[in-house]
């Protein structure tokens, strides 16, 4: 790799043992890729996809200590992946038991190393930093070290930034050495789509079905996708919202990084059709392969036909303006069944910065008399054990359906579901 006089200095030592490990580090990972050189990162902030003290990853609070010791922070203060753990959230005894007992036993320690690297503050847990509530906004052609998939594919995507699809701790390590390996969509060669996605549906597709149909064809590629402006003609709050949900199914059930959206993301605003390479190849999305495509989930439940238990919404966080969204229907939906609370016990999640500022809204008042539980947790590392799996789970998110045992239902079918007790 062609280093910069600085760079080789500092893997000569020159910053110490500790930083030279974490530049040879950051050269190994970038010639594993074709890498040939780093280039500077420019983002504000960092964003972290490690948050959870597991106690089988005993090497990470290792290596954070070194780091410590060795009076080494990160070069730029970052957010983190949502906390594991909320007492709000239902849980019984055992699973309570398992959760702090076996899984998350270094939460709290984990967390004091976090604020020492360089934690942007206390409640700077969530899966959605982007979100203008929490403040870690990249500017557009910011290069970054995230790892978080979802994050990633939104700050290419929506923001126009420049971020490889970086692994845990590579994100700290990118972030503490202020570079990252040059190659793939850090490069105007690698954010060439590969594959043209036509959108021939008669209505505007479900966010987390259309985005998982595309990850599960395009897998890695770039897609550049036609036909989506009609319904998203600006990127307003509610499109971002819908592309949250969309590119998170895109990264989770494929391994999309970055997609480009006919007349509307900053790219394809800018570079039309240009991005698109000569041999690309074509997908088109009518009703019937979505059809085809939710059809075709598995059915993870023991009894396929048991009673949901929970529904867990929000994976990515949810926005503001679906909260409040989802509080006007779920209102509506409860009085024309002649209810007052939902049927199952149902949480919805969203950073904290947005929790606090959606408290004291009307919408807040409807959910919360609704019974609806609003947390900060990430529902994925709620499910990610053997006694929450045995769970009949139900969610809307197509990332929490990949992961865990969860069933994928539409937005239309979870309302019909916790507000009429509806069976589908």
């Amino acid at each position: 790799m062609n280093l910069t006089d600085e760079q080789r200095k500092i893997l000569n030592g020159s910053q110490g043992e500790i930083m030279a490990k974490v530049m040879e580090t950051m050269m190994r990972y970038g010639e594993l890729f074709g890498a040939d050189s780093m280039v500077e990162i420019t983002g504000k902030y960092n964003h972290l996809v490690t948050s959870f003290g597991l106690k089988g990853i005993a090497a990470v609070y290792e290596l954070m200590d070194k780091l410590i010791e060795a009076g080494i922070s990160s070069s730029q203060k970052f957010s983190m992946d949502p906390r594991p753990l909320d007492p709000n959230v239902p849980s019984n005894f055992l699973q309570d038991f398992v959760f702090k007992k076996i899984m998350y036993t270094r939460q709290d320690s984990y967390e004091k190393q976090l604020r020492k690297l360089g934690a942007l503050s206390d409640d700077a847990y969530t899966c959605t930093c982007y979100m203008d509530e929490v403040g870690n906004v990249p500017k557009e052609g910011d290069v970054l070290s995230w790892a978080e998939s979802s994050a990633v594919v939104y700050a290419n995507s929506v923001l126009g930034a420049r971020c490889n699809r970086n692994s845990g701790i590579i994100d700290l390590m990118g972030s503490i050495l202020g570079y990252v390996p040059k190659f793939g969509l850090i490069t105007d060669e690698g954010r060439k789509a590969k594959w043209i996605v036509e959108i021939k549906t008669k209505k505007k597709p479900e966010a987390q079905l259309l985005g998982s149909a595309i990850g599960m064809k395009v897998m890695e590629d770039v897609p550049y996708i036609i036909g989506l402006d009609k319904w998203l003609k600006v990127l307003d709050d509610d499109a971002k919202t819908y592309l949250k949900d969309f590119g998170a199914a895109t990264a989770s059930n494929g391994s999309v990084g970055l997609y480009h959206i006919e007349n509307l993301t900053p790219e394809a605003k800018k570079q039309g059709r240009d991005l698109i390479n000569k041999d690309a190849k074509v997908y088109v999305i009518d009703d019937a392969e979505l059809k085809r495509v939710y059809d075709n989930y598995p059915i993870m439940w023991k009894k396929t036909n048991a009673k949901p238990k929970m529904c867990f919404m929000g994976c990515p966080h949810m926005s503001i303006s679906q909260l409040k969204d989802w509080a006007k229907k779920i209102d509506l939906s409860l009085k024309e069944n002649n209810l007052k609370k939902v049927t199952i016990p149902t949480v919805f999640t969203a950073a904290p910065q947005v929790l606090d500022k959606f408290r004291g809204t009307e919408e807040f008042e409807i959910l919360d008399n609704a019974g609806v539980i609003l947390s900060y947790i990430c529902p994925l590392m709620y499910m990610n054990n053997p006694l929450c799996a045995r769970m009949p789970v139900i969610t809307s998110s197509n990332k929490l359906r990949t992961y865990t045992t969860a069933r994928y239902y539409t937005d239309e079918e979870i309302l019909k579901q916790i507000t009429g007790g509806s069976k589908l």
